[in-house]
């Protein structure tokens, strides 16, 4: 409507026009659009007042109602019942596909994601990068994109040495089948406590892990089964959050790939002594990239350009995307430093999608009482809550577990996902969980009362439209905006753009729900339930892409 409503503008203007210019004025009472023409005084040596009148004088298009020049502004007024007409019969013949383009053209976007380490447990520090990547992903499919997303777990290096002996030592084969990820961190922790008072069992760790490298089949054992047992655990998180991985290629897939990395390096005379370690010497600004250790140990930085690599020849992706914190932000300049120097253009099709903290009582949520914050802990928490609330506000409701797994996960989802990504965020599950304000039981609601309407009204595709109040007329605005922000929120990797959208387009449904009469008004019926059919598409399609469930009932 915007890009319309410009090109009409831009063949009466005396200068050319941006989208930019053109504003959307927070009173709709000043119109749906509004030019300022302060800008063009200069150039046109003639006073903003004249500008506007000779503008809004000659503008014309089939979707304006009027054009009227106030103090400087051109305010535009839309032909409503137009719009709504046309806007209405769109949503409801595309349904869950309004929004959607093939501006990617199906090129391969390949999503870093989540990664926990196995043998330990899956912590509220892995929240964010797993939910704020799943909805980049979905983002991006919408848009034409098709993602790849990789779950690189952490599977080795020398803790799982001391695992390895400490499960020698101390540990029970069914106290791990049991409860593997307690188990082994217990486990983890002993070899610790006792390396204090014995330093010898660090040597043992590390021979552990040796002979690990080198293939010892009782060691590669023990780990495969400590990986396997750990990858059960979290598929339980992951099936919670609704996240699913194309790739579980972890640290541990690259193991015979970074040799070939390291003497690429050296061919192209790019590795530079320092100190008995392997760098690659950057920009002024930028410390050199550590390759290999003065043992000749590889490190993160060589793994993670093998992984480059590899992602390259196996997808050819068009864009790499690595969902990880803010505190990685120089490994990743580095990375793509390092892939120019060897000649790869598409190092700059890489991108670091940085994130903030998640904290409580303002403090890094790391900790509970000395514990680590597991993740399943609190989504159980989450939903327990729901449930209890769901008892007291709507006993009767007839999948009350159903509903609580959805708006408990939700209700987290949407916390983190509100925030740009870059801002640390306040974990405050009460908070999260209530049904008004900005929070994902709130939009959640709103979609279930939407669809409430609905089950007593009988929705058609054919209508007329006398006329388009002001309280129906915000939720036609929204509507009209939802493939706008999808594209925006994809191209710019942040999934916040459509929360915040979501809550918009709950309160303006809200608003028109709590001042208009809709089914007792029967002439007016079809063409308002086909307006609150919408509104329940796009609000069930948001919540989608934000990874969260759309109970039609709550």
């Amino acid at each position: 409507m915007k890009k319309d409503i410009l090109q009409a503008l831009q063949t009466v203007s005396p200068i050319q026009l941006e989208e930019h210019m053109l504003e959307r004025p927070a009173n709709s009472k000043l119109g749906d659009f509004a030019l300022p023409c302060f800008p063009f005084a200069k150039v046109l040596r003639k006073s903003p007042v004249a500008i506007a009148e000779e503008i809004a004088g000659s503008l014309t298009h089939p979707s304006i109602r009027k054009a009227k020049a106030v103090n400087g502004y051109v305010n535009i007024f839309l032909n409503r019942g137009e719009i709504t007409d046309n806007l209405l019969h769109k949503i409801l013949n595309q349904s869950a596909a309004y929004g959607s383009s093939n501006e990617g053209n199906s090129g391969v976007v390949t999503i870093d994601l989540s990664s926990p380490n196995i043998a330990k447990p899956f912590s509220m520090g892995h929240l964010r990068s797993t939910v704020i990547g799943n909805s980049i992903s979905l983002l991006l499919e919408k848009n034409g994109y098709q993602p790849v997303k990789i779950n690189y777990i952490g599977d080795w290096g020398t803790q799982f040495g001391k695992l390895l002996t400490a499960y020698r030592k101390w540990g029970i084969e069914k106290d791990v089948r049991q409860a593997p990820i307690e188990t082994l961190l217990k486990l983890y922790i002993r070899f610790h406590e006792e390396a204090e008072v014995d330093p010898s069992l660090n040597d043992e760790g590390r021979a552990a892990f040796k002979a690990l490298e080198d293939g010892d089949v009782d060691a590669l054992a023990l780990w495969e089964w400590f990986k396997t047992e750990s990858l059960k655990e979290f598929q339980r998180i992951y099936d919670l959050l609704g996240v699913t991985f194309d790739s579980y290629n972890g640290e541990a897939y690259y193991n015979d790939k970074m040799e070939p990395v390291v003497q690429e390096l050296e061919d192209k005379g790019l590795l530079v002594e320092s100190e008995g370690a392997m760098v690659v010497e950057l920009e002024e600004s930028i410390p050199p990239c550590l390759i290999k250790k003065s043992d000749g140990a590889t490190l993160y930085a060589t793994r993670d350009l093998a992984a480059a690599l590899d992602r390259k020849r196996t997808y050819d992706f068009v864009k790499s995307i690595y969902v990880v914190g803010n505190e990685q932000s120089l490994h990743f300049t580095q990375l793509k430093q390092v892939l120019g120097k060897m000649g790869h253009d598409w190092a700059n099709d890489i991108v670091h999608v940085p994130f903030g903290l998640i904290l409580q009582g303002g403090k890094k949520m790391s900790t509970r009482k000395g514990k680590i914050v597991l993740l399943e802990e609190v989504l159980k928490d989450a939903i327990e809550l729901a449930q209890k609330n769901i008892k007291e506000k709507n006993p009767t409701l007839a999948n009350q577990s159903e509903v609580a797994e959805a708006v408990g996960v939700g209700a987290i989802l949407f916390s983190d996902l509100k925030q740009h990504r870059k801002h640390d965020i306040e974990f405050n599950l009460e908070t999260m969980l209530q049904v008004e304000g900005e929070t994902g039981p709130y939009v959640q609601y709103a979609n279930a009362r939407a669809h409430s309407i609905l089950r007593k009204a009988q929705v058609s595709k054919t209508f007329a439209i006398n006329e388009v109040n002001d309280y129906e007329w915000e939720a036609v605005k929204l509507l009209e905006q939802f493939p706008q922000t999808v594209k925006r929120a994809a191209d710019e990797l942040d999934p916040s753009l459509i929360a915040k959208y979501a809550v918009d387009l709950s309160q303006a449904f809200n608003s028109f729900y709590g001042n208009v009469q809709v089914l007792t008004d029967h002439a007016s019926l079809p063409y308002r339930s086909a307006l609150i059919e919408s509104v329940t598409i796009v609000l069930t399609e948001s919540m989608r892409l934000l990874g969260m469930k759309a109970p039609q009932e709550m």
